[in-house]
């Protein structure tokens, strides 16, 4: 079981991040909050420096193993491309080189993105889940540093974006957080708890990768045979079972949204905010946007975990004819 961190330590590594990484901002956008009835906050982790809040955890977690480690001058690790971004972002900055494998036909532009911060890619595996398997391999073979997709010390740099969430929009009744491996929702229950709130955290899963969902509601890990959803950050099969248990002793439930439930909330973020989410970024507001009615009146947040989504997709979704009302 995770222990949870104190206060203490979840400010020390949130002042590190902060040399690197300025406070994202947390906007309440009237249109938004007026299709809720709700006044929402939305939290914009695609205004990183990698247009994701991961490159908070890879900050903390790789300026540690550089510390403990120091014989270390390779890591590899698996992803979808949000993760492998911020790896390569932080091994350009302690002088590690990075290998990243990626899935087949992952995102053209995740990938360019991560080579250029300096990554070595390799493409192998149909999902995220086939990747990290063979990640696991390479590290083993050739004696490098397996990075883990998920890590407490990855979800105490993470939880630096709840502290300024929390501190900048205090007394929220809801806050919604999408799900991939559970990092950003472990961040997130880290920093309220630390801070003694009482905000009900909510999380988001994609409808056709709903393996943290059936294994909230069963209480242990179940796996699914694919996670074939367009929302890559989302695209989980096999769930973390440390990530799964401190989701099921802090969050109040995970809900599940369709394909064009993400898209929606996707053109809804667009022509009323004109910021740019990728598939999972916008899962946290559809959540909140399929629970208007639970949540009409309420002070809410979402976390719009990030913008990185190739141009030629974003297009086409922005394109489709829908009742976005």
């Amino acid at each position: 079981m995770i222990g949870l961190p104190s206060l203490e330590t979840l400010e020390a590594a949130s002042a590190f991040v902060h040399k690197v990484v300025p406070p994202t901002p947390q906007y309440e956008w009237p249109l938004l909050s007026r299709r809720l009835g709700a006044r929402l906050f939305l939290k914009h982790e695609n205004h990183t420096a990698i247009g994701s809040f991961k490159i908070r955890g890879a900050l903390v977690f790789l300026d540690r193993l550089k510390r403990e480690e120091p014989l270390v001058r390779a890591v590899v690790a698996a992803t979808r491309g949000n993760y492998g971004q911020s790896v390569a972002f932080a091994c350009s900055r302690l002088g590690l080189e990075a290998r990243i494998v990626v899935p087949l036909a992952n995102s053209r532009e995740k990938n360019r993105a991560m080579a250029a911060f300096g990554a070595k890619l390799i493409e192998a595996g149909e999902d995220f889940d086939a990747a990290y398997a063979y990640a696991r391999a390479l590290a083993e073979g050739e004696g490098l540093r397996l990075l883990p997709s998920y890590h407490p010390l990855l979800a105490e740099g993470v939880a630096s974006y709840g502290l300024e969430l929390f501190r900048a929009a205090p007394d929220l009744d809801t806050l919604y957080v999408p799900i991939g491996l559970g990092s950003g929702i472990s961040g997130m229950i880290f920093a309220r708890e630390a801070l003694g709130l009482k905000t009900e955290i909510v999380g988001v899963v994609a409808e056709k990768a709903p393996a943290y969902a059936l294994s909230f509601k069963a209480g242990k890990p179940l796996s699914t045979e694919s996670a074939d959803t367009f929302a890559d950050g989302l695209a989980c099969r096999i769930p973390d079972a440390q990530a799964l248990s401190l989701i099921r002793r802090g969050a109040g439930r995970v809900l599940t949204v369709s394909e064009s439930e993400i898209k929606r909330a996707m053109r809804i973020l667009f022509s009323d905010t004109h910021n740019i989410s990728e598939g999972a970024g916008a899962a946290a507001f559809a959540g909140a946007f399929q629970e208007r009615q639970r949540i009409a009146g309420k002070r809410v947040a979402a976390v719009l975990s990030g913008g990185n989504i190739d141009r030629g997709l974003f297009a086409r979704i922005l394109a489709e004819e829908a009742d976005d009302a």
